[in-house]
């Protein structure tokens, strides 16, 4: 059994574990950049998954330099993420039978995101699955992001429970960091970012999917 403590409540990620939306980001900041001039290589764009916005912007100018036109920037994000997402967000496998399963079990859920409340309640409404999450925290209301884990640290005090008894998913290296970092049960469900040595040091288990992630809790949780 990957758990190591009863587990009593579980926090979600949003981008990468319960909406399949990494891929689409990478094509919109892609364009983005190359419609003013730059170039967003993979491996920057790795740097900025699970990182909250401001200071992936920061990144950003750190990255390009000072002259990088960041307004431009967020304007094409916009023009570009609209025209893609217009049609709807997509879940990832197995979002929608996990979400069911923990309200049929009675086990309470928070959700932890580094985006901020407009892009996650709309995201969420858009996906079909707001009305499962009561407890949302968002990038914009933490004075820090993860790998900081003051956004799970707010969601166990939300839910009234022990930290070493609420499971964290997360696709992201930094939010495996932040879980942890927050004495957790971290559990990585990989997305485009694989885990590393130390990443899988930190979690409790590393899973293919949200259905593999079911099936573990099931065996603790189902009646």
């Amino acid at each position: 059994m990957p758990f190591p403590n009863p587990v009593e409540a579980v926090i979600f990620d949003m981008d990468g574990l319960l909406l399949d939306t990494e891929r689409i980001y990478k094509v919109v900041l892609q364009r983005a950049c190359t419609a003013l001039r730059y170039e967003m290589s993979d491996e920057l764009f790795h740097s900025l998954i699970g990182v909250p916005g401001q200071e992936g912007y920061r990144m950003l100018q750190a990255h390009f330099g000072p002259d990088f036109p960041l307004d431009a920037y967020k304007s094409e994000i916009g023009v570009i993420a609209g025209e893609l997402l217009a049609d709807g967000v997509p879940l990832k496998a197995g979002a929608a039978d996990i979400l069911l399963a923990l309200d049929s079990w009675g086990v309470p859920i928070a959700l932890a995101t580094s985006s901020n409340r407009s892009v996650a309640e709309g995201h969420l409404t858009k996906a079909g699955i707001r009305q499962h999450f009561e407890l949302i925290f968002t990038g914009d209301e933490v004075s820090k992001g993860k790998p900081h884990p003051e956004i799970f640290e707010k969601a166990v005090a939300a839910l009234g429970l022990a930290a070493a008894h609420c499971v964290v998913l997360e696709d992201s290296h930094n939010g495996i960091r932040a879980a942890h970092a927050a004495r957790t049960m971290p559990v990585m469900v990989p997305d485009i970012v694989l885990p590393t040595d130390e990443i899988r040091a930190k979690c409790v288990a590393v899973a293919s999917d949200l259905h593999e992630v079911r099936s573990l809790l099931a065996d603790r949780l189902a009646p």
